[in-house]
């Protein structure tokens, strides 16, 4: 395996490839295989009404992959890859996973602060964007990125590279006629996933070839996919839920069709999925407030659309009451992580199990402990910190041995951080978490990176993030200060600009900030944070809505 990674015992992968779960196949060589099966039906379309067929997206990686080579991109070359919800992002990724080369996932949103670290971190040499996205020039940042990292050598645009130095290539330029390229091993790190970032900024995840194979065949038989169906992909496709849960990868799988949605919002979704007969999507608990609100007022047949998963942050059970009534569909969630255990509920569930728990593991190979302080394991039904390890579980992050040593246990049980407990069934319910984290609309922000720049502020003395509750994001961002003059304490405003101006993205921005004369305090003199929470949820007790439009 790739330097800087940690292999699974040879012991244990030996009895994963026995068992069949890992079946030395590559992603790349995969698609060949999916090709030849599905030719002429469609792969890919994008919300623009561009289709790509199986036949076409093959030729189009072998082209890539052999344009990437001509430009000395070589096997386990890592390449940063940050593009938006586009045919181009499945075309590049499965060119490079043919050539042996490891697509490093950055999300569009990612800025100058993120995309800094993950060069580094990776050790890129080459860098994937669009030319503009929602209205921000990714070609001016890879050139800040390029004059501070000069290990960036090269920029592939999609779309118009500008005038910018030789380093630029639109990608459309580079495909070649296909040449024959060695398969790479499947034990090898085909991509890195990105941590939720529960630090400072995100660790990398690497997946192999074997262990995602599994993944996304194990998790396409629960959901019963087939040529038939038609999945929307609405989260980035970045995120390990639209991608291979069974995401985009599992639907191309069995010969169905992937949309791809340029958001999330209904006046997106809803026309895609009466235009395309969408059978099947992945959200988060965010965009299922959204929808519910606006399917009361939306004249388009959804009559296609079968069932939803959602994932990625809490669903209360008072939602997921109201999304099979609403949306006329079937309710599947789900639960897991980028590092690895998936859990799902079934579609033979009984309504209280689909309403009220994330699921029961997707594999008969994942192994779960649910564990106190001291590691004992709780009983049934008691509260305790979820370990767990598998085929498709990490067994440690990217050039992270410090961290690792402290995130697994010694016999290779990954610390997920989360608070949960188990049914009599089997089922997980989740709890809570013990990192430090908000989880707005399903991204994971780090307290301490805020509070971090935060500090930089010279009106700021001392920060301290929390979240606090709201309706239609779940969670939001509450910053608290002590200023440096009480008197003259920094606005909203000048504090978000300030972090935009460190390179932060956008939803790690705080929503709400207030200055207070001092913190409080633990028994052990430490910040305490269960106090400001309370807190901030006092503040938002009553609050119809806690964003504003004048916090920019």
């Amino acid at each position: 395996m790739l330097d800087g990674c940690v292999p699974w015992p040879p012991q244990l992968a030996e009895h994963y490839r026995n068992a069949g779960y890992w079946r030395g196949e590559t992603l790349g060589s995969l698609l060949r295989e999916w090709a030849a099966d599905h030719r002429d039906r469609v792969a890919l379309v994008a919300d623009d009404g561009t289709q790509v067929t199986y036949q076409e997206l093959d030729l189009w990686c072998d082209r890539l992959a052999a344009g990437f080579a001509d430009r000395g991109i070589a096997p386990r070359s890592r390449i940063l890859v940050q593009l938006p919800n586009i045919c181009e992002f499945v075309a590049v990724c499965f060119a490079l996973f043919r050539l042996g080369a490891i697509p490093v996932f950055a999300l569009p949103s990612y800025r100058g602060n993120e995309i800094r670290h993950l060069v580094t971190l990776s050790g890129a040499e080459a860098y994937v964007i669009p030319d503009e996205f929602n209205g921000f020039d990714h070609r001016v940042l890879a050139r800040e990125i390029q004059a501070e990292l000069p290990q960036l050598a090269q920029v592939f645009v999609v779309g118009d590279p500008g005038a910018a130095a030789d380093s630029f290539t639109a990608l459309a330029d580079i495909a070649r006629d296909p040449v024959d390229l060695p398969d790479p091993d499947a034990s090898d790190v085909a991509f890195f996933l990105l941590s939720g970032g529960t630090t400072a900024l995100p660790k990398l995840i690497p997946r192999t070839h074997d262990d995602y194979a599994y993944q996304i065949r194990i998790t396409g038989e629960i959901c019963e996919l087939d040529q038939d169906t038609v999945y929307l992909a609405v989260l980035p496709v970045e995120f390990n839920f639209p991608w291979g849960c069974p995401g985009i990868i599992g639907v191309l799988r069995t010969g169905g069709r992937v949309v791809l949605a340029g958001n999330p919002s209904p006046e997106v979704c809803f026309p895609l999925i009466q235009a395309h007969r969408v059978t099947l999507t992945s959200v988060i608990p965010t965009i299922v407030h959204l929808w519910l609100d606006a399917v009361k007022r939306a004249d388009h047949d959804l009559s296609s659309l079968r069932v939803v998963q959602v994932g990625s942050a809490k669903l209360h059970d008072e939602v997921a009451a109201r999304i099979e009534p609403a949306l006329g569909v079937r309710l599947q969630q789900v639960f897991g992580m980028a590092e690895g255990l998936l859990t799902f509920t079934r579609y033979d569930d009984p309504e209280e199990i689909v309403l009220t728990t994330q699921g029961r593991p997707v594999s008969p190979a994942d192994e779960i402990r649910v564990v106190d302080v001291d590691d004992r394991q709780v009983p049934v039904g008691t509260i305790g910190e979820l370990l767990t390890r598998g085929p498709y579980t990490l067994r440690g992050y990217y050039r992270a041995p410090e961290h690792n040593a402290t995130a697994f246990t010694e016999d290779g049980f990954y610390r997920t951080g989360d608070l949960v407990r188990l049914t009599e069934t089997g089922e997980i319910i989740v709890a809570g978490r013990s990192k430090d984290v908000i989880i707005r609309g399903g991204d994971k922000i780090s307290a301490t990176e805020v509070e971090s720049h935060l500090c930089t502020h010279p009106g700021v003395q001392q920060a301290a993030v929390v979240p606090m509750p709201d309706r239609l994001l779940g969670e939001v961002t509450y910053a608290f200060i002590i200023p440096t003059d009480p008197t003259a304490a920094p606005t909203l405003p000048a504090l978000r600009r300030l972090l935009r101006q460190r390179g932060l993205a956008d939803h790690k921005l705080p929503d709400r900030v207030e200055a207070v004369d001092s913190f409080p305090l633990t028994g052990l003199n430490k910040v305490d944070k269960k106090a400001l929470a309370a807190r901030a949820a006092a503040r938002a007790a009553g609050a119809v809505r806690t964003l504003t439009a004048d916090v920019s």
